[in-house]
């Protein structure tokens, strides 16, 4: 069965805090390696950007001739995995679309195992921001037009009906907050 996709007029609209850019530690190997800690928080905006300061933290390391680094740390990806030795590519786009999507960003990150094109993708089935499951089901009933008799409405479980669309996969929902359900249709 094949779901219409509205754009639901019930769904709340989103607005955006500016969220500050996450950040990654990135640490000198050397002096780790030799007891020290060395190492410097830097933004995760570009991935030229981030190379200019790493090599300027490894060029104050307390070791001579110090050339390797890690991610020992990141702030700011709200929840989603990054790796020790992932790439500032990797890092930098991770973290522009956390700041672009924020806490969902990271959810749906996490929701396809570190996927980051998977979760680029998901956003272009992204069927809005409900109070409820329970008000998306409803919503997505009165957009598509089915009339249902007055009498019999009290009668109709929304929840029931979200529940059975994401059990049976049409949908994916995700909450971030007292009635911010975030629901998207899968593919």
């Amino acid at each position: 069965m094949t779901t219409p996709h509205p754009q639901s007029s019930a769904a709340k609209p989103v607005t955006a805090a500016p969220r500050p850019q996450p950040r990654i530690y990135v640490a000198c190997l050397a002096a780790y390696n030799a007891g020290h800690l060395h190492g410097r928080w830097i933004e995760a905006t570009t991935p030229d950007e981030v190379m200019v300061e790493v090599r300027a933290m490894l060029a104050d390391s307390p070791l001579p001739e110090a050339e390797e680094w890690a991610i020992h740390d990141h702030d700011g990806f709200e929840g989603a995995e990054l790796s020790e030795y992932a790439s500032f590519e990797t890092a930098c786009g991770l973290a522009d679309f956390i700041a672009e999507h924020g806490r969902l960003g990271g959810l749906v990150h996490r929701h396809f195992g570190g996927d980051l094109e998977q979760a680029r993708a998901a956003f272009d089935d992204y069927a809005g921001c409900h109070r409820s499951a329970a008000d998306f089901a409803e919503a997505l009933h009165r957009d598509t037009g089915t009339e249902i008799a007055s009498v019999l409405e009290y009668y109709i479980d929304w929840s029931a009906l979200a529940r059975d669309m994401e059990l049976n996969g049409d949908i994916m929902m995700f909450e971030t907050g007292f009635e911010d359900v975030h629901v998207f249709w899968t593919r």
